[in-house]
């Protein structure tokens, strides 16, 4: 993939056989970097109003405007409905966006980081220093490497599980099948959570509802919420919340936080009141979900 079949005129558009009929534009400024890395196309570009772009193999991972909606929500909605969140596993995030916020909650004393492409965390490093400022942190530890053979080898180790995972395309396609979530299950601590990417219910609600009812036989809890992104397909993305303890509700959050707090950890999107809207689903998503539970 040359710069030249995914920059024409000046504009980046975000194709995909996974939102057919629609694209994503963005008015490019410069292209800062753009190399094939041992797993994907990696690019980066200089947007007119949305700062700079992470892509991989074509689609938009991040943009400096919007990014912090997205690595928030997919981190403080379970890190907020556990007791103890202290030992973290973060699979994939290479943008370091979610380790930045994981670092950055009080009650995190460990995150593991497996990411598989070094080159990502590379170029986030240099082009996206704010969202990759986390990678400071003496809360992190790095493991570059496949998630699945790392949580084989570490068996009931975790408080929460976040995978900030790419579409369901290629490589990451197996992040969103039941052995993967089986092989979080096992990785976790009894009363142990996990957060995932969830897609978008406007394009994937096949998918998520597959998801869901697998996630059913699994977890003793389960729940989907979402956020609104510009940038994203459809301008919205879910997440997919499971908890091994019957006990978790991840529609009230256990720890708030005041004005003060939330200043203070830089928060600019989510807040105890936006956590417990994310789970309002409009009617078709809550309806295809609760369809998906009375089929068992």
């Amino acid at each position: 993939m040359t710069t030249n079949n995914v920059v024409v005129d000046g504009w980046f558009s975000e194709k995909s056989k996974l939102w057919p009929g629609q694209a994503m534009s963005l008015q490019v400024e410069e292209v800062l970097f753009h190399e094939r890395s041992k797993y994907q196309d990696v690019m980066v570009f200089k947007s007119k109003t949305y700062g700079n772009v992470l892509v991989l193999d074509g689609a938009i991972q991040c943009t400096e405007r919007d990014e912090f909606s997205y690595q928030e929500m997919i981190t403080h909605l379970p890190l907020n409905c556990h007791p103890n969140p202290t030992n973290v596993l973060v699979i994939g995030a290479g943008d370091g966006g979610v380790i930045r916020e994981v670092v950055k909650h009080p009650r995190v004393e460990k995150v593991i980081q497996c990411e598989i492409d070094e080159k990502v965390i590379e170029v986030s490093k240099k082009y996206l220093q704010y969202m990759s400022k986390g990678y400071d942190s003496d809360k992190l530890e790095q493991h570059i490497g496949d998630g699945f053979a790392f949580m084989n080898k570490h068996k009931k180790q975790f408080d929460v599980i976040i995978t900030d995972s790419s579409d369901p395309e290629g490589p990451a396609e197996a992040l969103f099948e039941e052995p993967y979530y089986q092989l979080m299950k096992e990785a976790l601590k009894p009363g142990g959570i996990i957060c995932t990417q969830g897609e978008c219910v406007w394009l994937h609600m096949d998918l998520i509802k597959k998801m869901h009812k697998f996630c059913r036989r699994l977890y003793k809890v389960v729940d989907y919420a979402y956020c609104t992104i510009p940038t994203y397909p459809s301008g919205q993305i879910g997440f997919m919340l499971c908890s091994t303890s019957p006990d978790t509700n991840f529609r009230e959050p256990i720890h708030k936080w005041t004005n003060e707090e939330k200043k203070k950890l830089e928060l600019r999107y989510y807040n105890a009141d936006v956590h417990r809207a994310a789970f309002a689903l409009p009617e078709f998503a809550r309806k295809a979900l609760e369809d998906d539970e009375d089929e068992d």
